[in-house]
């Protein structure tokens, strides 16, 4: 064979090489013109679906794509976190978790747990968020004092650890309260409605929810759960503030409070590309610290405060990563009622 044509050859060999790199679509080209898939746990109406509602046209700007809100239920989301931690891992699909539940769930190995919340790719924290005590609008209770006193209280739920049914039985367990608990809603603004109605008698809920129920007449707030009280229900004393606690029920609501630090995340399937990722991040920060989104929200009572991709993976492997099996168990028996 002659030099020349062995030039040519190797000349061939090496614009074959070159070609995928040349052909590679970058991400913002990958993205443009797709539809991304914004998946909610919960049904249409309850908080979680309005910030996924109230975000997704920024997103869609950010990343030059069409964004669609789904709405998948079960199991207070959990079927959905599921159904995310195994698809197709393209960055086409992205889900805002309710850490709290997300992570009890993982915490108490339910069967119907098939995610690690460690594992996913985390895309940022919306926001973090204190937890209310709801009641009915006409409800003879005015402080937990009263509550403590009750023959009964009715708390709805969507699934055991959505977070209004677990923060119920966490609650009713430490303050020794005579309760039922009753999962099977679709979201915490049907559970809002049945206080309305009379059908129930106290939900658990975030406290952006809690405080559009209230204006909306739907109910009235007991206590704040956390260490600190509502921004948005500033009048509404703290637990803390209406009961001495013993060092068992100081537990509970520690516990319970250091997992509500998680609030409500944004992540992807797991071993989406890195550079994919790298844009979808970017992107997500570029939609959640736009001015126009945080005004917008502020207005609903719907706050947007970013926290990076990084601190919400430290926050889960901080909740999940020291957990014994004491600890599960002990939780577990009132949370599952195992």
């Amino acid at each position: 064979m002659s030099q020349f044509k062995k030039l040519w050859l190797a000349l061939g060999a090496l614009i074959v090489l070159c070609l995928p790199a040349a052909q590679a679509q970058s991400p913002a080209e990958f993205y443009k013109g797709k539809t991304v898939r914004f998946v909610v746990g919960v049904g249409v109406g309850g908080g979680f679906d309005a910030y996924a509602r109230m975000i997704a046209p920024y997103l869609s700007k950010a990343l030059d794509a069409t964004v669609v809100v789904e709405n998948q239920l079960g199991a207070g989301g959990l079927v959905a976190l599921n159904k995310v931690a195994t698809a197709q891992p393209d960055g086409l699909q992205i889900m805002i978790v309710n850490g709290t539940p997300a992570a009890l769930g993982q915490l108490l190995d339910q069967q119907n747990v098939r995610y690690d919340l460690t594992k996913f790719e985390h895309l940022g924290i919306i926001s973090a968020y204190p937890w209310i005590w709801l009641v009915a609008k006409d409800s003879p209770l005015k402080t937990v004092a009263d509550a403590i006193q009750s023959p009964q209280i009715r708390w709805g739920g969507v699934g055991p650890t959505d977070g209004p049914a677990d923060g119920a039985n966490i609650t009713c367990h430490a303050l020794h309260l005579k309760c039922r608990v009753i999962i099977g809603y679709k979201g915490s603004a049907d559970v809002a409605l049945a206080l309305e109605r009379g059908e129930m008698d106290a939900l658990y809920v975030s406290d952006s929810s809690a405080a559009q129920y209230v204006k909306a007449g739907n109910a009235k707030p007991l206590a704040a759960m956390g260490s600190q009280r509502s921004k948005l229900l500033p009048e509404t004393p703290t637990l803390a503030e209406q009961v001495t606690f013993d060092d068992e029920q100081k537990w509970w609501f520690d516990f319970r409070e250091s997992i509500n630090d998680l609030g409500r995340i944004l992540v992807t399937t797991p071993g989406v590309p890195a550079d994919r990722l790298a844009f979808l991040r970017a992107a997500v920060k570029q939609a959640l610290t736009d001015p126009a989104l945080i005004e917008e929200g502020a207005k609903t009572q719907r706050f947007v405060e970013f926290q990076e991709p990084e601190v919400a993976r430290k926050l889960a492997v901080k909740s999940l990563g020291n957990v014994t099996p004491e600890l599960r168990e002990k939780v577990r028996r009132v949370v599952l009622k195992d």
